[in-house]
Parts: structure tokens; C-alpha cells; sequence
């Protein structure tokens, strides 16, 4: 999954690259996506080079080159969509969303004490993107993974917290809560706009949030940037 931003500067990119044949300058980016600083362009650039859909070339200035795009664009959105407007609309986990206690699975005695949580949909180890909401899927986790309160299931994606033991295409257990203390691995809300899976570090008034993978750097934000949207409690993983 891409951020909406992420999304439309692949397209943008994309569509100059076969209609010149030269990548566009970041301050030819930076205003097809009304964005105030070329940062914010470098920012999303690193974002789909990590998730592999464009590779900067080595030894070329402003070589980029379009690898892959993704599976659901559609018609009306391979020209640049402006936020606001009609077209690409992801959704994230806002900060208020309610989820149901953890019901019991009582399908066969093997595994009647099996406790079903909400898989919500896929969240970033890496740069920070939307993780969808899905309430339609469910996993299966024992009931000594869970303490009280609300749980959630999400996928991950991106090998920023492999240090932590957290690996691309694991499943991690969150309890619902919008506080943590430092050093806690939690859910965050960046901007209203990005979810991602990191440690968090209290600095003062900044708040912190820190891979477990030295190839990505810690980002750093004011408190009023940051939401906790949950706690990991538990780990799942298929081998």
C-alpha cells in the first residue's frame, strides 16, 4: 500500500517519464503535488524506492526509473489527482475507530479456546503508510496473547523493526490504547494521515519514533504530530 502522496508522485513521475523521457525535477514534484520544500519530495521518493516501485540510478543526477506500478490503478487517477479530489482515497486507522472484545472460536474442541481478533489490514515496518481497515477479516490468536481491554491484528510490511524481531509478513497483536511509556513498540499516527509500527522514545516535549533497523533513520515530531493508536502485545509468524 501506498500513502496518497506516495501514490501520486509515482503517477506524476510515470507520466513525465513517457511523455519526455526525463524524469521530473524535484521542484518540477514539488509543484505538481503542492508540497512547500523539496524535503517532502525526498521523503517520498526514499518511501518508493524502499518499497521498490521506482530505483534511483547510480552516478546520474535526477535518474529515476518507474519499476512497477501499482495493481489497482485505475483510469481516471493515471493523470496527477490533486488531494481533495475525486480519485485515489485510501483510509487509515483513525484515532476513535471502536472494536469489539475478543469472542471466543468455538469451532471444534481443538480449538474452542482460540480467541478471534479483527485483522484490520497491512501496516508499515518502513516508511510510514496507511494501513487499510478491514473488518471483514479475522485471525485466530490464543487467548494467553491477550491481556484486558480492545486487540487488533495487523500485517506487516517493511523490514525497519527486524532488529526488534519483527519481520516482513508477520502479524502483530495490538492492544488498543492511545498512551504508551518510552520504549514501548507501538501503533502511531503521524500527521492524521500515516500509520506506522515504531519504538517510541519520549524526548522532552518531541516524541520519537525509532526503527529497530539501522538503514532507516529515527523521525522526530512534535506531540501534537503523533498519535498512539495501540501497544504490541504478541507476534504471529508463518514459516
Amino acid at each position: 500500500m501506498l500513502t496518497r502522496k506516495q501514490y501520486e508522485l509515482l503517477v506524476c513521475i510515470d507520466k513525465v517519464l513517457k511523455s519526455t523521457g526525463v524524469p521530473p525535477s524535484y521542484d518540477e514534484m514539488k509543484d505538481a503535488l503542492n508540497l512547500k520544500s523539496k524535503s517532502g519530495i525526498h521523503r517520498l521518493i526514499t518511501g518508493l524506492e524502499e518499497r521498490g516501485f521506482i530505483r534511483r540510478l547510480p552516478h546520474k543526477a535526477r535518474a529515476l526509473e518507474v519499476l512497477k506500478m501499482p495493481e489497482n490503478l485505475r483510469e481516471e487517477v493515471k493523470g496527477l489527482v490533486p488531494a481533495g479530489k475525486k480519485g485515489f482515497d485510501p483510509k487509515v486507522i483513525e484515532g476513535d475507530f471502536k472494536l469489539t472484545a475478543a469472542e471466543p472460536v468455538a469451532d471444534s474442541d481443538a480449538r474452542s479456546s482460540l480467541m478471534e481478533l479483527p485483522l484490520l489490514g497491512k501496516i508499515a515496518a518502513g516508511t510510514p503508510i496507511e494501513a487499510l481497515r478491514d473488518n471483514s477479516r479475522q485471525i485466530k490468536v490464543p487467548p494467553d496473547m491477550l491481556g484486558r481491554g480492545e486487540h487488533y491484528a495487523l500485517e506487516v510490511e517493511g523490514d525497519s523493526m527486524i532488529d526488534a524481531g519483527i519481520n516482513d509478513g508477520d502479524t502483530v497483536i495490538i492492544s488498543r490504547s492511545d498512551t504508551a511509556d518510552s520504549g514501548d513498540i507501538v501503533v502511531a499516527l503521524v500527521d492524521r494521515e500515516e500509520v506506522t509500527l515504531k519504538r517510541l522514545r519520549k524526548r522532552g516535549d518531541s516524541i520519537a519514533l525509532e526503527p529497530a533497523n539501522t538503514a532507516y533513520e529515527t523521525r522526530i515530531f512534535g506531540p501534537d504530530r503523533v498519535e498512539v493508536q495501540g501497544r504490541l502485545v504478541g507476534l504471529m509468524r508463518k514459516y
